[in-house]
């Protein structure tokens, strides 16, 4: 069974600017989102980066997400977005 097989939310195409947000907010990295759905979002950057496990994701809109690498590729990386505030998981 493939990964998308077993999604319980449906990824849309995108390609929205976004932004990383690491360290605090004291580093920000510029990224494209490639899909996006309400449990997580595939993300191209432009050079390879170490990332942590754990940051936050900023949509060129304003939306604010706190998440977890789930795989990570050479530019690419797979994210689960944490429950918002106030919301089970």
């Amino acid at each position: 069974m493939y990964d998308h097989d077993r999604r319980r939310h449906v990824r849309m195409r995108a390609l929205k600017a976004a932004s990383l947000i690491l360290d605090n907010k004291q580093s920000t990295f510029d990224c494209v989102i490639r899909n996006l759905s309400e449990a997580g979002a595939r993300i191209a950057l432009e050079t390879t980066i170490n990332l942590p496990d754990r940051f936050f994701v900023q949509l060129s809109d304003g939306t604010r997400r706190h998440c977890e690498v789930r795989w990570r590729l050479a530019k690419e990386l797979g994210v689960s977005f944490d429950a918002p505030e106030g919301q089970a998981a």
